[in-house]
Parts: C-alpha cells; sequence; structure tokens
C-alpha cells in the first residue's frame, strides 16, 4: 500500500498528527453533543437555542473536516470511527431524554469550555512542530469561544 508522505519531520508530524487527531475527536464529540442537546431541547427559549445548537454542530463538523484532511496531508490517517470517537470523548454531554433549555445552555458552555482549554494546549504544543497546524488550531480556537460567549450569553441575567 501506498502511503501519503508528510512535508514535516517525523518528530515534529508525530506532535502535529496527535494535536489534530484529538482534536478531531473532540470536534466530532462537541457534534454530537450538540444535535443530542439540539433534538431534545424544551423549554420557553427552545427556537433560539435550537438553532443556535446547530450552529455549533455546523461549525464542529466543518472544522472536523479540515483537520481530518491536514492530517491526512502530513501523512497520518485521520481517525473518525464511532468506537474512536466513544473511547477518547471526554467533554460534557447533556442527559438522556428532554433538556430544559438553561440545561442544554449550560451544557454547551462547559464541553465548549473544555474543547478551547484543550485546544489552547494544543496550540502551545505546535508552535515549534507544525506552524501551519497551529494556526489551523488558532482558528477553530476562535470560533469556539466565539461559540462559547455566545451561549454563556444566554445564561444572563444569573
Amino acid at each position: 500500500m501506498t502511503t501519503v508522505r508528510s512535508t514535516l519531520p517525523d518528530d515534529a508530524r508525530k506532535v502535529a498528527c496527535e494535536a489534530l487527531q484529538d482534536t478531531l475527536v473532540d470536534l466530532l464529540g462537541l457534534s454530537l453533543v450538540g444535535k443530542q442537546a439540539h433534538w431534545n431541547v424544551v423549554g420557553p427559549r427552545f427556537r433560539s437555542i435550537h438553532l443556535q445548537l446547530d450552529e455549533v454542530v455546523t461549525a464542529a463538523r466543518d472544522f472536523a473536516d479540515t483537520v481530518a484532511e491536514r492530517s491526512a496531508a502530513l501523512g497520518v490517517p485521520p481517525d473518525g470511527r464511532p468506537g474512536t470517537v466513544a473511547k477518547g470523548f471526554t467533554l460534557p454531554a447533556p442527559q438522556e431524554g428532554w433538556v430544559r433549555d438553561s440545561d442544554a445552555v449550560q451544557v454547551m458552555v462547559d464541553a465548549l469550555q473544555d474543547a478551547v482549554a484543550r485546544l489552547r494546549e494544543r496550540i502551545d504544543a505546535t508552535e515549534k512542530a507544525d506552524p501551519v497546524t497551529q494556526d489551523l488550531l488558532i482558528g477553530i480556537t476562535a470560533e469556539l469561544e466565539k461559540q462559547r460567549w455566545m451561549f454563556d450569553a444566554e445564561n444572563f441575567p444569573r
């Protein structure tokens, strides 16, 4: 079987692709968390939260594709299989069944906050190994921070 060769040295590729794989798992899981809340949200703010959840899902799915393609371009096949995501995903998720609008908002604030914290660690890790991957992670972080802010603003007044 032919493999894709990387433009990076092996040690830098390893750092970059570990960061990309971990980010892929977080993004795919985040899209599932968002859809689960989207399907089950109830309450007076149903419509606005329902639509806002889809924005996060779309962003997470689009970023997951970009992250996976970056990994492939570096010569490491991305792994987005359900078992891999289930095994590696640890962000907060909604409860089973109907989810009160305020609870859905809090789950998303918490999940996005945790995802951003992990992305910031990966940004630091990829700084010297692969600035291109670092730049990609910075862009993802900016969007997820924006989404977190928008959900957090739903919590006011507290």
